[in-house]
């Protein structure tokens, strides 16, 4: 087994190839492109890492979190647009989402009462607010079932190929 290193301020890279118990050479050989010299680097926050690489490996490591990380926190434009989402179990997801849809739907009139008029006064400018960050939380599950599904895709627990297939049926529907 490779040594682990016992830096506290780890990168999630880094992170997640030691949880996969590769050492960087192990790494860079799973992931072809990126030399192990590079792949310290970039775990060192030396050099920033590509959007590229970033793929190679979420899709390597089995780890597409590093996706959504890499937008959420170190692409320009995934900054301010894409909420970090936290890798979560299933149930956990469909609670936060049942509960966000429960929330949502009870403010569903006035919602409808605040946008019928097309502009927003000053005396529902708190309760839009409110209504939106609702449907910010329900997006970020939307966001948090994705990331678990593609986690399950991608580790073989959910079947692919029937998983596609189902996708495609729904597209066509």
């Amino acid at each position: 087994m490779p040594r682990t290193s016992t830096k506290k301020d780890k990168s999630i890279y880094q992170v997640t190839r030691e949880e996969l118990g590769l050492s960087r050479e192990k790494a860079s050989e799973l992931l072809e492109t990126i030399q192990p010299e590079r792949l310290e680097r970039i775990e060192n926050a030396k050099y920033d890492v590509r959007p590229d690489e970033v793929l190679l490996m979420a899709e390597k490591y089995q780890a597409p979190h590093l996706c959504n990380y890499y937008c959420a926190n170190e692409c320009a434009i995934g900054r301010q647009y894409v909420p970090e989402v936290e890798v979560k179990d299933l149930a956990q997801i469909v609670l936060e989402m049942l509960s966000s849809l429960n929330s949502i739907q009870k403010k569903q009139e006035r919602l409808i009462e605040i946008t019928a008029d097309g502009k927003i006064g000053k005396s529902e400018i708190e309760d839009f607010v409110d209504i939106q960050k609702q449907l910010e939380k329900i997006s970020i599950t939307v966001e948090a079932m994705q990331l678990w599904s593609e986690k399950m895709l991608a580790s073989g627990l959910i079947d692919k190929d029937e998983y596609e297939a189902a996708m495609k049926k729904q597209s066509n529907s």
